[in-house]
């Protein structure tokens, strides 16, 4: 019995490591979201490439290295229709990539409204969003990053959690005794990959932060955002960039899996667009942001 225990703590002992190395988690509210606290403990459910029963909506913290960190960060929002989130491809592979911009990520659990049996709504994510903006911006200084540069991106649903949280109200709220919440939300910049329309108004405001947009136009629900977008960017007189592909329908991630040149190198697109807009410089304003 002696010998299956320490063979048994062999085992697992280099997961444990691993997982005291890996990203660190936090969840967005310390007792759970509001109104759903009871509901903080229970586990989420994950395989291959989705998590589902997000219950705890948190942040997955990936810090760049010291040398290349330039003081910008992104909350990421994964897609997955609000039935699962594609926590690999759209939430991981993404804050890789701007972990070697130098940029922070910190990729968001948010709260699944269209989960078989779901108690949330689709004020869920909206919250989950405001949140993450705001707990990132009040932790700022530990994590080395800029308040007047943390941006958001979403992919698919994840898009539309982007929109939620950014074209409605993000002023820190002054009926609260929770200081994380007194803090603006605001994204000082947005990116949205093949995104849904949820949360996008009739007319935006005139502050709305910039904004890069990129999709397939024979993914054709979802071109119509984009270019709909974009004419109400316009419109508030606020700089936007599309990107619409030709071909590559839809959930393509960071691209690398497609065999279209064009879809496989889009993330440059947005390092352009990062680095045309002053995002990744520390010693000049990021162009657009207020």
């Amino acid at each position: 019995m002696k010998l299956k225990k320490i063979l048994l703590t062999a085992l697992l002992l280099p997961a444990t490591l691993f997982a005291a190395d890996g990203p660190q988690t936090i969840p967005l509210w310390p007792n759970g979201a509001p109104g759903f606290e009871s509901r903080k403990d229970i586990p989420e459910s994950a395989a291959s490439y989705w998590v589902k029963n997000i219950n705890n909506p948190s942040l997955t913290v990936f810090l760049p290295p010291k040398e290349k960190a330039n003081g910008a960060a992104v909350v990421i929002c994964p897609g997955g229709g609000f039935r699962e989130l594609v926590f690999g491809a759209e939430g991981v592979d993404p804050a890789k990539y701007f972990n070697n911009l130098g940029v922070a990520a910190f990729v968001l659990k948010y709260r699944l409204f269209r989960e078989t049996n779901s108690p949330y709504t689709k004020e869920s994510p909206h919250e989950d969003g405001l949140r993450a903006m705001r707990l990132v911006r009040s932790r700022a200084a530990e994590w080395g990053v800029d308040t007047n540069r943390i941006g958001m991106i979403g992919y698919s649903a994840g898009g539309e959690v982007v929109s939620l949280t950014t074209f409605g109200d993000t002023d820190g709220l002054t009926n609260t005794t929770d200081a994380i919440d007194q803090v603006s939300a605001r994204p000082d910049f947005i990116m949205e990959i093949y995104p849904g329309p949820l949360g996008v108004p009739a007319v935006l405001a005139t502050n709305v932060p910039p904004a890069f947009l990129l999709c397939a136009d024979d993914d054709r629900f979802h071109a119509v955002v984009v270019t709909d977008l974009l004419e109400k960017y316009r419109q508030a007189k606020v700089p936007a960039e599309l990107h619409l592909y030709a071909k590559g329908g839809h959930g393509f991630n960071q691209g690398q899996r497609s065999k279209l040149a064009t879809i496989h190198d889009w993330p440059q697109r947005l390092t352009d667009w990062l680095g045309d807009n002053n995002i990744l410089d520390p010693a000049v304003p990021a162009q657009g942001v207020k």
